[in-house]
């Protein structure tokens, strides 16, 4: 695909596609039409033409025309590119870094692609350079990865046990931040919404608790898929069964929104009768009734420094793994307060 198709199909100029998938300018376009550039080229598969270039710029040494090395990111916990927000934000920012130094994001897989053996096979014969792999694992996964490739790098909340490269904002931390906080708001009936299995959330929040000297009791958790769905029947699950909480953490804002749902359907003032905080701090946190206290995580930079970091491997900059934890902070907005006395 030439810059000529993707201007054609994007409706804007060639010049606007150049300045954007180049990133010559920050403002090269509004975020509507870089992203559907970005969607063009990602869909396409589109490999700028290096040899072209530097005839153009007058560098016709064909040595300059390094051949362009190619990525695979696999969503580990999605069954659906299009919807998890989180990870696909994280995954434009490491293909928009990668193409600045002639890597280029070739593939995308979702765990639902590793039911299918004819995927299975396809993956374990991809031709890419390195693989990048997104959110909590599974071993074998990774196991079966390792057999493959040789340049694997993991980003992600739950921390990686694997001699990986990985970039990660510590799922366990962000948990006990969150409890704490609601504990400094005079909370000491804090509930759990999200996933339980291997997620270090969960036994971060139960930690949390600990610390805290505060109870843990089974019924005031719900263990569902991260979802707005899951948190919505999770909310609805709590208050059938008597859960004696005044505010509960949400492992990630897709589950606390529909929790908020449910609550209000039933009746639940936030935060008067029930505090809520969330993970992520997602654009909708911002235009909800009332807006939801998150943790916010660094997408962009998770998904840069992955990019470098692997780039830095491909070249032969380290040997070693590396691991890089980022900083987090409370997004405080309006459905947390301090628990109605009753």
């Amino acid at each position: 695909m030439t810059l000529k198709e993707i201007a054609q199909e994007a409706n804007v100029s060639i010049s606007t596609v150049s300045r954007v998938i180049n990133q010559k300018k920050p403002n090269a376009a509004s975020p509507e039409v870089a992203e559907r550039i970005w969607e063009i080229v990602r869909r396409n598969g589109y490999i700028p033409n290096k040899t072209a270039q530097n005839l153009k710029l007058g560098q016709q040494d064909e040595t300059q025309a390094v051949e362009p090395k190619t990525i695979a990111i696999i969503y580990a916990r999605s069954d659906s590119i299009s919807t998890d927000f989180f990870f696909s934000q994280i995954a434009k920012a490491i293909e928009q870094e990668l193409f600045k130094s002639n890597y280029y994001l070739k593939y995308s897989f979702t765990s639902l692609d590793f039911s299918n053996p004819v995927t299975v096979g396809q993956i374990a014969a991809l031709k890419v350079d390195g693989i990048v792999v997104l959110g909590r694992y599974d071993q074998r996964l990774l196991n079966f990865l390792t057999q493959q490739h040789s340049t694997i790098m993991y980003v992600g909340l739950n921390p990686c046990n694997m001699k990986f490269d990985q970039v990660i904002c510590c799922g366990g931390d962000i948990a006990k931040a969150a409890v704490k906080y609601l504990h400094d708001l005079g909370h000491t009936k804090i509930g759990y919404i999200g996933s339980q299995d291997h997620e270090i959330r969960f036994k971060g929040y139960k930690r949390a608790l600990e610390s805290l000297n505060l109870p843990f009791h089974q019924r005031n958790t719900v263990n569902i898929r991260q979802t707005a769905d899951g948190g919505y029947k999770a909310a609805n699950i709590l208050m059938d069964t008597g859960a004696d909480i005044t505010a509960v953490f949400c492992a990630n804002d897709n589950a606390a929104i529909g929790a908020m749902r449910a609550f209000k359907e039933r009746g639940k003032h936030i935060p008067k009768d029930i505090s809520i905080i969330g993970v992520d701090d997602i654009e909708t946190d911002q235009y909800l009734t009332p807006m939801l206290t998150s943790i916010h995580i660094p997408l962009d930079d998770l998904g840069k420094c992955a990019a470098r970091i692997l780039i830095d491997r491909l070249k032969g900059g380290h040997s070693l793994p590396i691991k890089t934890i980022l900083p987090f902070y409370i997004a405080k907005r309006d459905s947390c307060a301090r628990p109605n006395k009753r």
